[in-house]
């Protein structure tokens, strides 16, 4: 079987995958044995590996790539900016972002206001004490039926950067709130932004900023809110954390509509009949001068905020960010500044700085092309969406799935959230992939035709090994394993 092609025949680039991981073929053999994979899968998890740990010194010489960029054509940048933004496509999906093309597609991506998914009845439950896979559950099935993936694709983002879980925040209803903030929130501005995530009632408990008082202020929110969401390290001091906590207390979390006995419990727990942001109690504030980033005077919450916004590192920062997830893993620090100046120009607009990085020619080069690797939560609702999987064992499998590769939903590892790109390849990881797949294709009552997975999901270009592989595949069933477990899957 030859390299399949794309629909058009792209320009030729010689763009190397750049991706580093040090994970050897014989460690991923040892791996995939161990787990009892079978032999077809470890002939895949083995090149798969090896695809996706190519060194700096192959990208130099430019030899030992697999596959070069199609994006020369207007179909291969629409499938790219679908794989960037959504996770995954249906066939009419797909059909539809053809026929209106790059542009237009931007420009519904952008500017269409996130669909809202349906109430979660659990959420009513006294003290939010449900179970986390009933909240993951029913966030999965909505990415799987929404009208607006990209809203859940941001949605995604904001959780894995302004990070709480749900183990210290002990309130499953606080967290199905902040899914719903982050949502409503994730395309707006910055400072509106930045606003909504200090009173939001998870991130208050899980940052400690609800017992954070005059008299005794908890440093927590105030230090992670410049190091990690929004100036990063080296651009404050230890006296600005200590400012900045000063002028940010007085907030507690919200006042429940009742109270309701907890089953097997004894005690009674909050119940809230609608969703509610932290209050300000200024008997728990300080009123008194601090010297925050440069300036001195009294300084309420949004004093706060407004002075980070000030700050230079804050808008490269937040540029930084986004371009690791949704561009390259290492971005180049002219484009960072030149998306930045941008950003800051328009107050912190998430719509002009997300339509600025889709439609900059970094965006569509040759090096951006599978240059991120999908994270466990990409690639299980990427794979489901591709064989037409019922959304309800989707959603049951995701859920249950995600620990084994990493990525837990309303469960980030720490305070600064999940790994990114090639951090998500282990041999642990990928193997875990694999048994993903073969669950998946297990629960699937029927698949679409494999002959147009290869051209509607990779672009119709994959690697020598993979196309040796679905060449002498038996069946549809093990043609789309080998398309599902493949190294060309897992990146996008």
């Amino acid at each position: 079987m030859a390299l399949a092609k794309p629909e058009t025949e792209p320009e030729v680039l010689s763009a190397p995958v750049r991706l580093r991981r040090r994970i050897t073929r014989r460690q991923a053999l040892a791996a995939a044995v161990a787990a009892g994979v079978g032999v077809g899968a470890v002939r895949l998890v083995s090149p798969a590996l090896s695809n996706l740990s190519r060194t700096s010194t192959v990208a130099k010489t430019g030899s030992g790539s697999d596959w070069v960029s199609p994006l020369g054509s207007e179909s291969a940048r629409v499938m790219h900016l679908l794989r960037r933004t959504t996770f995954g496509y249906t066939p009419a999906q797909l059909e539809s972002a053809l026929s209106d093309g790059f542009g237009k597609t931007v420009d519904r991506l952008v500017e269409t206001p996130a669909a809202e998914p349906p109430v979660l009845d659990a959420a009513s439950t006294p003290g939010g004490r449900f179970a986390v896979g009933q909240l993951q559950q029913w966030w999965i099935d909505h990415v799987l039926t929404t009208s607006t993936p990209f809203a859940e694709r941001m949605t995604l983002f904001w959780h894995g950067h302004f990070t709480s879980d749900y183990r210290k925040t002990a309130d499953n209803t606080f967290m199905y709130w902040q899914n719903l903030t982050w949502r409503r929130m994730g395309m707006t501005n910055l400072r509106s932004m930045l606003m909504q995530v200090t009173t939001d009632p998870s991130m208050l408990r899980y940052l400690d900023l609800a017992t954070s008082v005059a008299s005794s202020p908890n440093e927590n929110y105030s230090r992670e809110l410049m190091e990690l969401f929004t100036m990063g390290t080296g651009n404050y001091s230890e006296e600005d954390v200590r400012q900045g906590a000063l002028a940010l207390t007085g907030w507690q979390l919200p006042r429940p509509d009742s109270t309701a006995p907890a089953a097997g419990t004894g005690r009674s727990l909050p119940v809230y009949s609608s969703q509610k942001s932290g209050v300000f109690n200024t008997r728990r504030a300080y009123h008194g001068s601090v010297t925050f980033l440069g300036q001195t005077g009294t300084l309420d919450t949004q004093g706060v905020v407004d002075r980070i916004l000030a700050q230079p590192a804050t808008a490269p920062f937040i540029t930084t960010k986004v371009l690791e997830h949704f561009v390259t893993g290492r971005p180049d620090a002219g484009y960072v500044k030149r998306l930045a100046n941008s950003f800051r120009s328009s107050k912190y607009d998430m719509k002009t700085l997300m339509r600025a990085i889709f439609t900059s020619d970094e965006f569509v080069s040759s090096s951006s092309y599978r240059s991120l690797v999908k994270s466990p939560t990409e690639f299980m609702l990427h794979a489901a969406r591709a064989i037409g999987m019922d959304n309800s064992k989707a959603a049951k499998l995701i859920a249950a799935s995600g620990s084994g590769m990493g990525q837990v939903l309303f469960d980030p590892p720490d305070v600064s959230g999940w790994p990114n790109n090639e951090s998500w390849i282990s041999s642990n990881t990928v193997i875990e992939r694999v048994n993903f797949v073969t669950a998946a294709l297990a629960q699937a009552a029927s698949l679409p035709p494999s002959s147009d997975a290869v051209k509607h999901q990779l672009d119709g270009v994959v690697g020598p090994q993979t196309a040796s592989m679905l060449s002498s595949a038996s069946d549809e069933r093990a043609r789309w394993f080998v398309m599902l477990a493949s190294p060309e899957f897992q990146l996008k």
